[in-house]
Formats: C-alpha cells, sequence, structure tokens
C-alpha cells in the first residue's frame, strides 16, 4: 500500500475538540509506538483562523484580526482526512514528540508554530490553509 500520509500533507481532523480544523503531519509512525500500538500522526494545526481584514480597517485592527492560534496534537490515523495540499513550512525542528508530554516544552512549540504560521499567512502563501472550512 502506498504511504501518502507523509510530513507537510494538510490534513483536516475529523473527530474532537479540533473537529473541522486544517493542519500538518509533523511526524507520522504508520507503525505505531510502544505507548500507542496503532497507526498515529504528530499534527501542527490552526485552532482558530484568521479573520478577514479590509482596506478601512486601522493598522492596529489588522494586526489583531491576522493572528492565528495554533495546536499540537497526537492524533490516529482514522481521525484524519487527507488533502491534496503540501504545507512547505519547517516544522520538525519545533515539535517533537516529546513536546506533547512536557507543559513547557509544549508551550515554547506552540509558540514557534504560531509566528511560523503567521509568517506564513502574511506571505500570501498557502492562502486554502489559512480559510475556514465552510461546512
Amino acid at each position: 500500500m502506498v504511504k501518502f500520509l507523509k510530513s507537510n500533507k494538510v490534513v483536516v481532523l475529523l473527530n474532537g475538540r479540533y473537529a473541522g480544523r486544517k493542519a500538518v503531519i509533523v511526524k507520522n509512525f504508520d507503525d505505531g509506538t510502544s505507548g500507542r500500538q496503532y497507526g498515529h500522526a504528530l499534527v501542527a494545526g490552526i485552532a482558530t483562523y484568521p479573520r478577514k481584514v479590509i482596506k478601512k480597517h486601522s493598522v492596529k485592527k489588522q494586526e489583531k484580526r491576522s493572528k492565528v492560534k495554533a495546536f499540537i496534537k497526537v492524533v490516529n490515523y482514522n481521525h484524519l482526512m487527507p488533502t491534496r495540499y503540501n504545507l512547505e513550512v519547517d516544522l520538525k525542528a519545533t515539535v517533537t514528540a516529546d513536546v506533547t508530554e512536557n507543559a513547557t516544552k509544549k508551550e515554547a512549540a506552540l509558540k514557534e508554530v504560531k509566528k511560523l504560521f503567521e509568517e506564513r499567512f502574511k506571505t500570501g502563501k498557502n492562502r486554502w490553509f489559512f480559510t475556514k472550512l465552510r461546512f
């Protein structure tokens, strides 16, 4: 069988708190681990999408509306829906497997992911990734 759930693949989460949210696979575990004996992936995604900005908004309001809130989570493959898109953002250095267990490491990683996502959003690349799913 072909492995299509690879790093940098954009997925949509199907279950849980972040259902319907878009995320990027950071690391995949096809055969599982000793703690989770099923195929799963470490994902980083968008918890709060940036809002619409128009010209007449003040600079302060534009900045506020362009904010992104990120999340990091380990998700079973059954709860992921892959898309045709890839997001070329290097998250491997900041988001590692041990980040989910340690609260302080997770906090630092979330700030870094948020910064990378906002930077990517402001450059105008990957527009689809930063739009909310309408369903």
